[in-house]
């Protein structure tokens, strides 16, 4: 239209009359000019007048400086430009796709769309019950103060926000990992800009996958995918460098040429031909520019719990590459979440004749099984709900009651598995002398008192333990083995079972059925707490600084009384001297107590069925757990969890010390066992157990998170040294030695107990000689009950100190174990069944 087509003469830009086109152009090389002194000026002079080109960097002082503020100024502007990018909306739906899965990961675009998602959910992702919680950028926080490589991402969470990529990464979780760690590096960058130059990559590692397989279930279908299993490692090779990224240079002209990858460990590739003297080689390996890689080679094995009955277990290879190394030893049971993938062998064709691949598991995440309960899993809520259980004053009882719930009395072998899993201090003498912290103990009974239940017990307890059996171990079992590494050919050791629980505990059951040759090799690891060896032209000393439970039966099969402790069992006293504690566990005839074993256990039987409903099987509440102890006080234990977390906080922050006014009263203990030692024949005493007291004594201190030792757990060390000693007597000999240190085997003892007990002992005795038809002071069994006069309970507790029985026959503990007092006629009545 031309009539529109009219604009206004005002505000035109219109050549004046008088327009010089030479001082136009002599104003814009001015302007230049001056343009170029300002860029001079902000580069620090370094344009170089005769060339005209800009000097490195590298010729500069303050290089690190200005590559920072540069650095800076990236993130500020990538952090300006954030939100927009997020609101941004996505110019390709990834979700719909034609074709393999890989490939359509491995479009640039459908790159890009996947870091910008797992970065918006590693920044966006809240908890679910604290919306302000940004879950990630504070484990991005703790990773960098660790200074660690490894980001812990859980698949529940990435799912919840992202299912999408939680699918696609169980289904290519090369490509899709490989894309994770781009997008978390540059999360962490903008947090940290510097953190690149403690560490040039920054790992995803996935958690909590949903599906676990077993070892023996693993097939063709697997190939490539992501994959959990679980099992105990067994063999563990050295760390070796891996190639990553090789650089050559020609022989003929020296060009540097690459970088050349080498994915998933193949062998290395050379160039064909040089790109300046087209020649063919000779190519060398550039040491300066080549990037390597940690490797290391571990075996799993299944967990003896998952093999099939009449099947042998099954192993498979786990590659553990970059910061993964030496993280699980031999002997750790873990959970293993990696790509299961092939790897081609020559050798291995040779020997088949037709291709076959051979397979392993390229580990992303390990999780060992005490990791859950180790301090480094401890959060605050628990660290605070340990100091305050540790507040409580009778935190000893609890924990000695929450050992081992499932079994029925043994208060004296409780207490003894409670100091050996919290343990003394270990010390060093003048940098030379290593004294021991573990403490090792030794249960000897009968058949049926729960010997290895105890052991089963602690192997599901410790943070780190491991089990054998006395004819199923040898020597070689037990200390370390010389085989040859199947990646170097060379000869190795390989350790048993003693190192293997290297600060932790071992378990060894039967241990009276060992052969004298294997046992002896555990002496030294019983107390240096080291294994030497010198074998095939190795010639080392092994770690084995572990606590030693063993347990054995007497000769015959049970423990006589009336003979010597030596003729009871199969041990010498070097191997007995190197044992803590000493528990004789005998199967005595006492109706009282074996009514409460048999209602316990009848009781544990119900309540462990699966279909059991306490409202419907038990309305009236008497196979409660509560109503079956053997002891009715208010003492309540403490949860199997937080007993393991109570157990790692107090080994890793409490250290106790002991104080110069309790020795005299040790050395006096001491004196006095020696004395009583030769002329008697039971537990030798030696100088070792002088140390034993002190060890345990710690270990109370310790139960209590307590830096310092106090004299009541000197005592409560004296009463377990004592029960061993005395426990190891004839019984001729044991009432006058009870007698003699009643001092201190009952100073720490609740009085109610003590009396109960000796109550106990008068009744079975009453019941002893009316089956044989003596006379007694009492008139018993009349009407099927016991009756017992109060001045025979009298004149036992003042044995002991005890001249007041009024609050003892209040006590709850009195009534609840049927006895009734008569003051008047100053009787006490047991009632039957």
């Amino acid at each position: 239209m031309p009539h529109l087509d009219r604009y206004e003469d005002e505000g035109l830009d219109q050549e004046p009359d008088d327009y010089d086109e030479e001082a136009e152009l002599e104003a814009r090389l001015r302007a230049e000019a001056a343009l170029d002194d300002r860029d001079e000026a902000q580069r620090g002079g370094r344009i170089d007048p005769a060339t005209g080109r800009v000097r490195p960097r590298a010729l500069e002082v303050d290089e690190d400086d200005d590559v920072w503020h540069r650095q800076q100024r990236r993130r500020r502007a990538a952090d300006r430009d954030e939100d927009d990018e997020e609101e941004e909306e996505y110019e390709v739906d990834i979700e719909n796709y034609d074709g393999p899965l890989r490939e359509w990961i491995n479009r640039d675009r459908t790159k890009l769309e996947i870091r910008r998602k797992f970065a918006r959910f590693l920044r966006k992702y809240t908890a679910e019950n604290d919306p302000g919680n940004l879950v990630y950028r504070k484990r991005i926080r703790d990773m960098c103060v660790n200074n660690r490589q490894s980001l812990e991402v859980s698949y529940l969470h990435l799912s919840r926000l992202e299912p999408t990529l939680a699918i696609w990464v169980a289904d290519a979780p090369a490509e899709m990992f490989e894309l994770f760690h781009e997008a978390a590096k540059a999360e962490t960058l903008k947090l940290y800009p510097s953190y690149e130059s403690i560490h040039k990559h920054v790992f995803v590692r996935l958690e909590d996958l949903p599906i676990k397989d077993q070892i023996r279930d693993i097939r063709q279908s697997h190939l490539e995918q992501l994959i959990k299993v679980e099992g105990v490692v067994t063999k563990r090779t050295g760390v070796f460098p891996q190639l990553q990224e090789a650089y050559y240079t020609c022989g003929r002209c020296g060009f540097l040429a690459g970088p050349m990858m080498c994915k998933n460990g193949a062998e290395e590739q050379k160039p064909g031909s040089c790109v300046e003297c087209q020649s063919k080689g000779p190519w060398s390996v550039s040491q300066e520019k080549t990037i390597y890689r940690n490797y290391q080679r571990v075996t799993l094995q299944e967990s003896p719990g998952n093999v099939p009955a009449g099947r042998l277990p099954r192993s498979k290879e786990v590659i553990l590459l970059n910061d993964l190394i030496d993280q699980i030893r031999p002997g750790d049971e873990v959970e293993v979440t990696g790509v299961f993938t092939t790897n081609f062998e020559g050798g291995l064709n040779t020997r088949t004749g037709f291709p076959v691949f051979s397979t392993h598991i390229v580990a992303n995440h390990l999780l060992r099984k005490g990791d859950r309960f180790a301090t480094t899993a401890l959060t605050d809520e628990d660290k605070e709900e340990i100091r305050r259980l540790s507040r409580d004053p009778r935190i000893c009882q609890r924990i000695v009651k929450s050992i081992a719930p499932s079994i029925h009395g043994h208060d004296d072998i409780k207490a003894g598995i409670a100091l050996a899993l919290f343990g003394g201090q270990e010390k060093i003498v003048k940098g030379k002398t290593r004294l021991r912290g573990d403490i090792n103990m030794l249960l000897l009974g009968d058949p049926g008192v729960a010997k290895s239940q105890f052991l089963k017990y602690v192997e599901k307890t410790a943070n780190r333990a491991v089990y054998a059996t006395g004819k199923g171990a040898s020597a070689v079992g037990l200390t370390a083995a010389v085989q040859k590494d199947p990646v170097t050919r060379e000869w190795v050791l390989q350790g048993g079972a003693l190192v293997m629980a290297d600060r932790g505990v071992c378990l060894i059951d039967e241990f009276d059925k060992m052969n004298d040759q294997d046992r002896v090799s555990i002496h030294e690891a019983m107390e240096q707490q080291s294994i030497s060896i010198s074998k095939a032209g190795i010639v080392t000393s092994l770690q084995a600084r572990c606590s030693v439970i063993a347990a054995a039966n007497p000769v015959g099969g049970r423990y006589d009384s009336s003979r010597t402790f030596s003729d009871n069992v199969e041990l010498t006293d070097p191997i007995l001297s190197r044992f803590d504690i000493l528990c004789v566990v005998k199967d005595t005839i006492d109706p009282v107590l074996d009514e409460r074993l048999a209602k316990f256990v009848v009781g544990s039987h119900v309540r462990s069925h699966k279909d059991f409903d306490p409202e419907t099987d038990d309305p009236t509440g008497l196979l409660s757990v509560t109503n079956m102890s053997d002891t009715h006080d208010d003492l309540e234990p403490i949860s199997q969890d937080m007993l393991k977390k109570y157990v790692s906080y107090s080994k890793r922050f409490i250290k106790p010390k002991l104080s110069s006014g309790d020795l005299p009263k040790i050395s006096q203990v001491y004196a006095e066992l020696r004395r009583e030692s030769v002329t008697r024949e039971g537990m030798p005493v030696a100088v070792r157990h002088v140390e034993s007291i002190i060890r345990m004594s710690e270990a109370r201190a310790s139960m209590r998170l307590s830096e310092h030792v106090d004299s009541e757990d000197i005592d409560a060390a004296i009463a377990v040294m004592l029960s061993s000693f005395i426990g190891t007597q004839k019984l001729s000999v044991q009432k006058s030695l009870q007698k003699k240190f009643a001092r201190y085997t009952h100073f720490h003892r609740d009085y109610d107990q003590l009396l109960l007990e000796i109550l106990r002992g008068i009744v079975r005795e009453m019941n002893y000689w009316d089956k044989v038809g003596a006379p007694g002071e009492s008139v018993s069994q009349r009407s099927g009950r016991t009756t017992v006069r109060c001045r025979m309970l009298e004149s036992k507790a003042s044995e002991y100190g005890i001249n007041d029985l009024a609050p003892f026959y209040a006590s709850t503990a009195f009534a609840s174990a049927r006895f009734t007092h008569d003051p008047e006629r100053g009787m006490i009545y047991h009632e039957p069944l």
